[in-house]
């Protein structure tokens, strides 16, 4: 009886530990390098998301513990970091700032068996040609952003002439061509680019890219650049008065790059967001609302999209794994596959077929200089120009199964 009681009493105290024993997240972020503005607010997301998930009471009736990690935007970095993530008991893992970053430590995540979202990453290929079973895509692809652009453009600026500045990776090719087709700029002769090294361009190769530009006799620059690489492409446009004579394009805008270039040098730039921290009053989403005013109450400034991915990517592999009871990978994945829900925005859902979340996609357009000085933290950045319903936006099952070629399902 005595021998009983002992068992039973360490049986408790090993329940009782466990339960205690916090979730580890893995995130891979950028704290150095092109993006550490971006991989900033993806941090500050992540860690909110945590702090509201344990006010609540963790996954599970367990605190989650957030374990960072740079990846400078390095792929390598980003798989290794995948690799110590599971090495220190990590369930999931998510963040990243290029969609070779995303490839790489999404592939590896599936070989231990984690599950992983990708932040940053807007190449097509990432729920497309490379897409995979243990990835999900909160952000949009190319694909989205070129058609809410797409039909914007056709609609106020029929017929003109196009240019492209497009960074030379995964990404920067999908962006390209994926807004060529919507554009019907498709003719390389009549709608010239240039392309920009991936890794260490230089003030030079900024420049020759954009007297290029100068030289053709386009009426819109589309530039295909994230991160530093847009900053100083953007100021060198500014300063040769490009902004003055041609309607630029960035295709995905945040707060962090206008910020960083500077109002006056940003102002009109038309661009796409999946989110803005207009977007909750805009569609009466409480859960948005409370989470633009609690990350206002902690850090003095709006929150940007990266911010509101990285919050809702937490929050929804949490809910995930409380509908299904475990934190098991598999269990977790038929627990989001064409789940439903509305967190920061109206509805959106993680498709089956290829694991992108669908979702409304907005064309927005920089504010002028003046009006974003007026607002209380002169961070009032975009105006919504024109929205596009996620299933209008995002490529169809027959579209993704020939990009997909001979492998029609994830695996």
């Amino acid at each position: 009886m005595r021998r009983l009681m002992i068992c039973s009493f360490l049986l408790v105290l090993a329940a009782t530990a466990n339960a205690a024993q916090p979730i580890r997240l893995g995130l891979n972020y950028p704290s150095t390098g092109n993006y550490k503005s971006e991989g900033l607010e993806l941090r500050r997301g992540a860690l909110l998301a945590i702090e509201t998930l344990n006010r609540q009471g963790g996954v599970l009736g367990r605190p989650l513990e957030l374990i960072s990690r740079n990846t400078a935007a390095r792929e390598e970095k980003a798989r290794a970091n995948i690799e110590k993530f599971a090495a220190e008991g990590a369930t999931m893992a998510f963040g990243g700032a290029t969609s070779e970053e995303a490839i790489a430590a999404g592939q590896r995540a599936r070989e231990l068996g984690l599950l992983f979202f990708p932040t940053l990453g807007y190449a097509n290929a990432i729920t497309g040609h490379d897409g995979q079973r243990y990835l999900f895509r909160e952000t949009n692809s190319a694909w989205m952003s070129a058609r809410v652009l797409g039909e914007y453009l056709s609609w106020h600026l029929p017929n003109r002439r196009y240019h492209y500045v497009s960074l030379d990776d995964n990404w920067g090719h999908s962006m390209e061509q994926a807004l060529r087709e919507a554009t019907r700029s498709r003719d390389r002769a009549r709608h010239g680019f240039s392309r920009i090294s991936a890794r260490g361009a230089r003030h030079e190769e900024y420049l020759a890219a954009l007297k290029k530009a100068a030289s053709s006799d386009a009426d819109v620059l589309v530039i295909v650049l994230l991160g530093q690489d847009l900053v100083q492409t953007m100021r060198l446009a500014h300063d040769l008065k490009l902004d003055q004579r041609m309607q630029i394009i960035v295709p995905n805008l945040t707060g962090s790059i206008v910020e960083q270039a500077g109002p006056q040098v940003m102002e009109h730039v038309i661009g796409t967001a999946a989110w803005t921290w207009r977007v909750p009053a805009l569609v009466k989403s409480e859960q948005g609302q409370a989470f633009v005013d609690a990350y206002i109450a902690q850090h003095q400034r709006y929150p940007d999209s990266t911010a509101a991915s990285a919050y809702a990517i937490v929050q929804q592999w949490a809910a995930a794994a409380n509908r299904t009871g475990s934190l098991h990978s598999e269990k977790i994945i038929k627990a989001l596959e064409d789940h439903r829900y509305s967190l920061l925005k109206d509805e959106q859902y993680w498709r089956s077929f290829d694991h992108q979340n669908v979702q409304s996609i907005y064309a927005v357009r920089v504010r002028s200089r003046s009006e974003i000085m007026q607002d209380r933290f002169k961070q009032d950045y975009f105006n919504i120009i024109h929205r596009m319903d996620g299933e209008a936006a995002a490529p169809n099952l027959d579209e993704w199964q020939e990009e997909r070629g001979d492998e029609l399902s994830l695996r």
